[in-house]
């Protein structure tokens, strides 16, 4: 596999991703079963069993109108599993039908978790908030920040007033780029770069070293490589690859056997494949190229471990994850983080002056009701946002459609997954997930 087709796999892992706004009220102390090791009755977790019905007969049309292969979905409220769904199939081409043990690519659902990679190793007194990158990654001491291009074409430089800090490239607000788009000359050198393609994190951060930033760090919110540039720091401040890392501080721990960089040969058979819509027939296929090379098999090592968009997961691993940031940075007896870090990590920090416009992907737009904590969105005012959550629910999704939110107030996780490239093919499936749980969640005080 060359490395600029994992690149290209890894440049969509952000594009799709911002989908509905989320937020929450304060959750009750996890307790034992508060681990997704129970399956209660809607009415037990305060659901109405016939409203959220609404939800299960929309995700099930979703499928057979042929917009998704197949997908899953799984409700949890006070560490218990409420409903966990299956529907469709893994691939289209063998017709092996959607499993809860699936394996999905979750692109950059893999941000939160290099996020908590981050406030591990913030706990122990490796890196300060407000420290400039460069503390860390001194090859971004000569950076510079593009302010235009002249009337030939060539770009016009200007001095950084000051390196970007470690808080702003947890919060996307550092001004690099990604390469997403072509609407900006940064974002067309990370593609003409294949910045995402180096064949390791370091030649990574020496090709991003060579792009100018897109804005003055601090000034604006500009989705980014950022995420990928916190993976090296790990790696840099540890001695391990991100994935050992991972392993060992979060995986491991949490029990998400399934989680990783690549699948390997005795569950390959349990990697769903992966769908784009056709636009001349207006039915998906098999996604087999983007961005003129092909799709990862995601069957073998990659050149360089993404924390920005690089594993595969399963939907119980990761509503494991999502579970012990819902507990305060604990599942089943394991603490990950103090409940203050995940706290941190779920407040707004996006400056007040900082409006966003357009900021690298699909059109998510950030105000006081929604913000961007460290490496997660989060809710700050729902109704304002226009959403029935609770007030502080942090979330991301990814480039596959893959989504997840985590409500505090509510003491409520969802996952969802699914595989399908460039859009759902219709409504925005986490805007609609989210509306449908919510007016089922009739009795909240239970």
């Amino acid at each position: 596999m060359r490395v600029n087709r994992r690149f290209a796999a890894a440049m969509t892992a952000v594009a799709l991703v911002l989908a509905p706004v989320q937020a929450s009220y304060a959750a009750p102390k996890p307790s034992a079963a508060a681990a997704l090791t129970q399956r209660v009755s809607p009415e037990a977790a305060g659901f109405d069993a016939e409203r959220l019905a609404r939800l299960d007969a929309y995700m099930a049309k979703v499928v057979a109108d042929g917009r998704v292969a197949g997908m899953t979905t799984l409700l949890a409220r006070h560490g218990k599993v409420v409903a966990f769904r299956t529907y469709g199939q893994q691939s289209l081409a063998t017709g092996k039908p959607m499993t809860e043990d699936t394996i999905f690519r979750i692109y950059s659902m893999t941000k939160p978790i290099t996020g908590v990679a981050m406030m591990i190793l913030f706990e122990e007194g490796r890196w300060r908030l407000d420290d400039p990158v460069t503390r860390y990654v001194p090859e971004f001491k000569t950076l510079k920040v593009m302010t235009g291009v002249d009337g030939n074409g060539k770009p016009i430089l200007e001095d950084m007033k000051r390196p970007p800090t470690m808080r702003e490239i947890m919060s996307h607000t550092a001004g690099f780029g990604y390469g997403l788009q072509d609407d900006h000359p940064v974002d067309k050198l990370y593609r003409e770069k294949e910045v995402l393609g180096a064949s390791s994190t370091h030649e990574m951060i020496e090709r991003t070293a060579q792009i100018p930033l897109v804005y003055q760090p601090g000034t604006q919110w500009r989705y980014s490589s950022s995420v990928d540039i916190q993976g090296y720091i790990v790696e840099k401040l540890t001695g391990q690859t991100l994935g050992q890392f991972m392993e060992q501080r979060i995986f491991k721990p949490l029990k998400m056997t399934d989680t990783a960089f690549y699948v390997p040969k005795d569950k390959a058979d349990r990697l769903a494949a992966v769908y784009m819509g056709n636009k001349d027939t207006g039915r998906i296929e098999e996604a087999k190229q983007l961005f003129g090379f092909d799709m990862p098999t995601y069957l073998d090592p990659p050149p360089f471990e993404s924390g920005g968009g690089g594993l595969v997961s399963t939907t119980m691993d990761y509503a494991r994850f999502a579970q012990m940031i819902a507990n305060k940075g604990e599942l089943d007896g394991v603490r990950i983080l103090s409940p203050a870090s995940v706290e941190m990590m779920g407040t707004n920090m996006i400056p007040k002056e900082v409006l966003v416009s357009s900021n690298g992907t699909t059109g998510a737009r950030f105000n006081e009701a929604v913000g961007f904590g460290l490496d997660f969105m989060v809710v700050n005012d729902p109704r304002a946002a226009g959403t029935l959550e609770g007030k502080g629910s942090m979330s991301w999704g990814g480039a596959a459609g893959t989504w997840f939110w985590v409500d505090p107030t509510n003491d409520l996780v969802f996952v969802g997954m699914i595989q399908r490239m460039g859009g759902t093919g219709g409504d925005d499936l986490g805007t609609m997930a989210r509306t449908l749980t919510y007016q089922a969640l009739t009795h909240p005080e239970k």
